[in-house]
């Protein structure tokens, strides 16, 4: 086994660095403190090409894989952009996987060059109000007139709803009471977000300010038909192309948000001196710092496991969410030991490690609880009861 970098991979993280350098500690503060999406962020790093990692040459990307994508997110959180800036970029280097896989020529050409380019914003629409993480229960529904669908329906924590110009939209096409299995009856669309059938209301949180959460109402939106990916009906499928990826990457960026944590913590207390001394030679501060290092190190090595299983169409399942499990707690207890080695200033704003504690939250909670992520492990991996 070879656990370094290729080439190619060390010159996307050296570049990645440069290319986030101009947005330093300072410009993410403002964003966290004013909001706003960072145009000028998302902008820097689409000239470079990043949108397109891992979308196929053909249509203007780089056709490279989710593990050089996730290698891209844990280095844009770990410069202090932390999930602010990884979320700015995150569903457009990664949601559109389902069409990749899926999607006719013409769709392909139609829908990925624009994100490749970084001329188009996307959103993902999956989540609604009282269903949660349980899919099949979806009640968005898109009923067929012809040759477009009509839309209706709830959807809740659409980032980016505020900026999209387009949104990937799983909506059920069949009653539930009408199909064999729950997951049938589903269909996927990516297609305009018409802000005229759509109202996205802005969600007020504790952390990422910069980048909107949402809840969308949907009123009478149209689908073209040629928007439809792939065969109706078959949506829940499709989706998992976006949704282990989204495991993977998120978990990239709460290594690389842990990393940035602990960067701040070892430097300060290296500089703190409290009793004529360096706080840094306190094995009570060096041992649970060294502790940090030592769990996001591991859960990296499942991130990377994860990916790997991905890009080789291996069934990645359990490793996407034990990965995303691990890298979530590791992400927050580095946050958290980085704000305790900080005393009383890791509570104060100039520090920044008190931003990343709230940020810290994001890749626990989301894009699934680390409770439901362990329910799939030991029902899939342990042979247990299913309990969900």
């Amino acid at each position: 086994m070879n656990f370094s970098y290729t080439d190619d991979q060390n010159a996307i993280r050296d570049s990645v660095i440069k290319a986030c350098e101009p947005f330093d500690d300072e410009y993410w503060l403002q964003r966290d403190e004013q909001g706003g999406f960072p145009h000028d962020f998302y902008d820097a790093l689409a000239s470079g090409g990043w949108m397109g990692i891992c979308i196929p040459e053909a249509y203007g990307g780089s056709g490279l894989g989710i593990t050089e994508a996730t290698i891209l997110s844990r280095t844009i959180a770990e410069t202090g952009a932390g999930m602010s800036g990884a979320s700015a970029i995150h569903m457009n280097i990664f949601g559109l996987n389902p069409v990749v896989v899926y999607g006719t020529e013409e769709q392909k050409n139609r829908m990925l060059t624009p994100i490749a380019a970084g001329r188009e914003k996307a959103c993902f629409a999956v989540t609604e109000p009282n269903t949660g993480l349980n899919t099949t229960q979806l009640k968005t529904f898109a009923k067929r007139n012809g040759d477009h669908y009509i839309v209706n329906g709830q959807k809740v924590w659409i980032s980016t709803g505020q900026v999209a110009d387009k949104i990937l939209l799983l909506a059920r096409t069949t009653p539930l009471e009408d199909v064999e299995k729950p997951t049938h009856g589903l269909s996927l669309f990516y297609t305009d977000f018409d802000r005229s059938t759509i109202d996205a209301k802005e969600i007020p949180k504790m952390g990422r300010k910069a980048v909107d959460s949402n809840e969308l109402f949907i009123d009478g939106l149209k689908i073209p038909l040629e928007d439809r990916i792939g065969e109706e009906g078959r949506g829940f499928e499709y989706i998992l192309h976006g949704m282990n990826p989204e495991r993977i990457l998120i978990a990239g960026e709460a290594i690389g948000l842990g990393n940035a944590a602990l960067n701040k913590a070892k430097e300060y207390a290296k500089e703190r001196i409290v009793f004529n001394r360096p706080i840094g030679k306190n094995q009570a501060i060096q041992h649970p710092l060294a502790i940090r290092w030592a769990e996001l190190e591991a859960a990296w090595l499942m991130v990377l496991s994860a990916a790997w299983q991905y890009d080789n169409n291996q069934p990645c399942g359990v490793a996407a969410n034990a990965a995303k499990y691990l890298a979530g707690e590791a992400g927050f207890h580095a946050c958290e030991t980085a704000v305790m080695t900080h005393g009383g200033y890791g509570y104060a704003k100039e520090y920044h490690v008190e931003r990343y504690l709230r940020e810290s939250l994001i890749p626990r909670i989301v894009p699934v609880s680390p409770q439901l992520a362990l329910c799939f492990i030991a029902e899939k991996v342990l042979g247990m009861p299913k309990s969900y």
